[in-house]
């Protein structure tokens, strides 16, 4: 049985932002604008995208 995946995209800066979204950003294996990485689809993930959807595009949803 597959996992479902989801693919994210860093898509604005974190310099300036709260100390919890940057820390979602590096929880979720981002590293940089425009770096797009594959997580699974658990609820755990999708808190941390609601956190920070203003900072990145999803894909596979």
């Amino acid at each position: 049985m597959a996992e479902d995946k989801i693919k994210i995209t860093l898509v604005k800066s974190t310099l300036g932002r709260l100390e919890r979204h940057k820390a979602c950003v590096r929880g979720l294996g981002l590293r940089r604008v425009g770096h797009t990485v594959e997580v699974s689809n658990t609820p755990s993930n999708c808190g941390m995208l609601n956190k920070i959807r203003y900072l990145v595009r999803v894909e596979g949803e």
